[in-house]
């Protein structure tokens, strides 16, 4: 009976051989047509062992040459002579390879099979393990790339930082605290205030009142516990203690004799502090004890300054045009540029990573330099003219990252444009808002982490922006 059902599954053509290895092969659990369904392994063995063997007979029929018919009409271009009506199907195979061929200009590497056979062979054990742990796995082989894409800018509204507070008249300054996340704004109405920023509501830590100052600048110290404050048409400043709670006017300083004391920078590194002075005079002074410690001086007036990030150099840019390079450290000029097409300077930012100066002048034109070349040559190219302001350039800005570049006007209302550094293209996205929103931008800056932006208006806002692509304040 068994021998009944094996010729009814396998056939006339088994023989003795292969029911011997079918007993073998099955062993115990051969027990009719049910033990070799049951044990699906055995099976498989079984028909792979008959299957390697060669075939009992051969079709003749099936080895002939199929011929194909040339004269069609999507086959005629591959023919040689008219009497090549048909071909057989190995030649217009043969004969289309070498049609491709001389179209590729040769075997592509994906085509030949010879080469990848060796490639495969001579590769090391460990590539090949790495490619199969590769597509053994799942998950996102493709992310979001770490640097700023150009063109459309990922922003959104939030509510002005000041929204507790409003300035009363034009607000001068707004700043990022160095290391928490706090924002600093001072204006003409006198007021220091300080807004904890959240995004939502930013509500209002503590503001101070000078009386009788309307304020031209305030910036942080670099360790975030002072604020310097200058007035309008003041010789002194002030600086506020934010530790002890304690205000303290800066009446005079020896050896700097100016009428007003108005714009100011502070070094990266927290120890000096340039005050610009009247004539082209540049006054440092040491930040613990607010002395001088030396008097630069420019051809012709000074208009702005800029310390490098590691603060040994400073770049001081002078209403003429021209660009003056100092040596902190022995005070001497180490190197003069002309800004190219420079009427009257205005602005000037040096980039966190010493890589960019950037040169705003009175036509609204922001030149981009590279650092080297600034300090070989004496009329160099800049690598971009950003011409997208019509009125005076008055501020410039990079981001912590330096992949923007923020640059705007304070005499044009919506007058800010932010720069893509990487492609030195604006982005188009920004500022595009249903209704007026900035007015004449008084000032500008980043969140340490580049995650906020914000803008200080004539009108007492200081307008904030979240930008998505960074992640952090």
């Amino acid at each position: 009976a068994e021998r009944d059902l094996e010729e009814l599954v396998f056939g006339d053509s088994v023989n003795v051989e292969e029911d011997e290895l079918l007993q073998r092969l099955a062993g115990p659990q051969r027990k009719g047509l049910r033990g070799y369904s049951s044990d699906s392994e055995v099976e498989n063995e079984a028909k792979s062992e008959i299957l390697s063997k060669k075939p009992a007979w051969v079709d003749e029929d099936d080895e002939a040459e199929e011929n194909v018919d040339m004269t069609h009409r999507y086959r005629k271009d591959f023919m040689k002579s008219d009497a090549e009506k048909t071909l057989t199907k190995k030649k217009l195979k043969r004969r289309l390879e070498e049609q491709f061929q001389r179209a590729m200009g040769g075997v592509p590497a994906w085509a030949d099979l010879e080469n990848k056979k060796k490639s495969k062979r001579t590769s090391s054990d460990s590539d090949s393990d790495e490619e199969d742990d590769l597509l053994c796995r799942t998950g996102n082989f493709i992310t979001n790339s770490e640097s700023l894409p150009k063109g459309i800018l990922k922003v959104g509204i939030c509510l002005p930082a000041n929204q507790e507070r409003f300035a009363n008249g034009k607000l001068a300054t707004v700043q990022f605290h160095p290391s928490a996340q706090v924002v600093m704004t001072a204006g003409h109405d006198r007021s220091v205030s300080l807004f904890q920023v959240d995004g939502v509501r930013n509500p209002k830590i503590q503001s101070i009142y000078l009386e009788n100052f309307p304020i031209y600048k305030a910036c942080f110290s670099v360790d975030g516990e002072q604020v310097i404050a200058t007035g309008t048409h003041h010789r002194l400043f002030f600086v506020y203690d934010m530790m002890s709670g304690s205000i303290t006017p800066i009446e005079k300083v020896r050896g700097v004799e100016e009428r007003f004391l108005r714009n100011f920078e502070v070094s990266p590194d927290g120890s000096l502090m340039l005050l610009t002075g009247t004539s082209g005079y540049l006054h440092l002074l040491s930040m613990k004890t607010k002395e001088l410690i030396s008097t630069m001086k420019v051809n012709g007036r000074c208009t702005a300054s800029a310390f490098t990030p590691d603060s040994s150099k400073i770049y001081s840019y002078s209403k003429e045009g021209e660009v003056f390079i100092w040596d902190v450290r022995s005070r001497k000029c180490l190197h003069k540029f002309e800004d190219e097409g420079c009427l009257e300077g205005k602005c000037i930012a040096v980039s966190k990573n010493n890589q960019y100066v950037a040169c705003g002048s009175a036509s609204g034109v922001v030149n981009l330099y590279t650092t080297d070349v600034c300090l070989k040559e004496n009329n160099p190219k800049p690598v971009k003219a950003i011409m997208n302001l019509v009125t005076s350039a008055t501020c410039v800005t990079f981001n912590p990252t330096t992949e923007i570049l923020a640059v705007a006007s304070r005499e044009a209302d919506e007058a800010v444009k932010l720069v893509h550094i990487p492609s030195y293209t604006v982005f188009s996205n920004f500022p595009v808002f249903r209704r007026k929103q900035i007015y004449l931008a008084q000032s500008m800056d980043f969140s340490p982490r580049s995650g906020y932006f914000s803008i200080a208006n004539n009108k007492g806002k200081a307008l904030l922006f979240r930008l998505k692509h960074y992640s952090d304040f």
